[in-house]
């Protein structure tokens, strides 16, 4: 975890954006990447969505004890997208600071790393609901995933899409952009920073055709009627008119060829790369 965290934000009524930025170098640039989680409040409950890495722990239940502490629901539910560690790591403290708190989602083998929590794994299939009071949070078929396991999840009174590695880009740390939407830093280059998440973390979409899977997510946005997008690695999308085209190249980007991709494109937009990284 890098520097000053800005978090935790309400992103809407609610919705609360937590976690904590994580270093990377690239073309000799220091990069940001959040590993994000995000407090889904109804009226009698709350829902967590991602676990967080282990290193991060001592930060969200910070973070967690900020919130429920002003008043936010009881936390009842945390739902991880996938096993994977920067998503699920954090799910033994997590459980044993909220004893009255389940694990949900795709549980088929988190008994075997957690035995003595067995009891709390609630298995929550694609199209399942938990009733969080006045709102209710969906489990979905993830549209783009790492894991065979990965779940989306949707909550459905603020029309908000938490989507895990679907929309995972790194932001520039120096240009202030730590803690800000996709929409209020526009001289991010998010084609090209999806590009090259795609080729690292989703390198299947080199052997595969994208335009069935972006396909099939526009159908999500659209038959949800999404407001809000909630990445796991990338800022939260709050105009998805402005920040969704962006997206699709980038997907399309890295299924060309990844970072080489990313690279050359990048080049034509170089002035306002490096605006940003001259800012801070």
């Amino acid at each position: 975890m890098i520097g000053d965290d800005p978090l935790p934000r309400e992103l809407a009524p609610g919705i609360f954006w937590l976690g904590g930025c994580l270093e990377q170098r690239f073309q000799g640039q220091t990069l940001h990447s959040y590993n994000s989680l995000y407090l889904v409040a109804g009226d009698d409950a709350s829902l967590l969505v991602e676990a967080g890495h282990p290193q991060d722990s001592e930060l969200v239940l910070a973070q967690l004890d900020e919130l429920l502490q002003g008043g936010v629901a009881p936390l009842r539910y945390i739902f991880a997208t996938h096993q994977e560690t920067p998503h699920a790591g954090g799910v033994g403290a997590l459980l044993r600071r909220y004893p009255d708190a389940e694990l949900c989602g795709d549980v088929r083998d988190y008994h075997l790393f957690l035995p003595g929590l067995a009891e709390r794994l609630r298995p929550l299939a694609p199209g399942e609901r938990l009733d969080l009071g006045a709102t209710e949070f969906v489990a979905l078929d993830a549209t783009i995933r790492d894991l065979a396991s990965t779940r989306w999840g949707f909550d459905t009174r603020r029309r908000v899409l938490f989507c895990g590695d679907g929309f995972a880009y790194s932001h520039y740390h120096q240009a202030g952009h730590c803690g800000m939407v996709a929409e209020e830093v526009p001289e991010l280059p998010v084609a090209e920073m999806t590009a090259l998440f795609t080729e690292l973390a989703l390198y299947w979409t080199r052997f595969a055709d994208i335009e069935p899977y972006i396909r099939r997510l526009d159908r999500v946005l659209d038959e949800r009627a999404v407001r809000l997008v909630c990445p796991t690695h990338g800022l939260p999308i709050t105009e998805l008119g402005i920040t969704m085209p962006a997206i699709r190249q980038g997907l399309r980007l890295g299924s060309e060829g990844g970072a080489r991709a990313a690279a050359a494109h990048a080049a034509a937009h170089a002035g306002a790369r490096d605006r940003a990284s001259g800012s801070a």
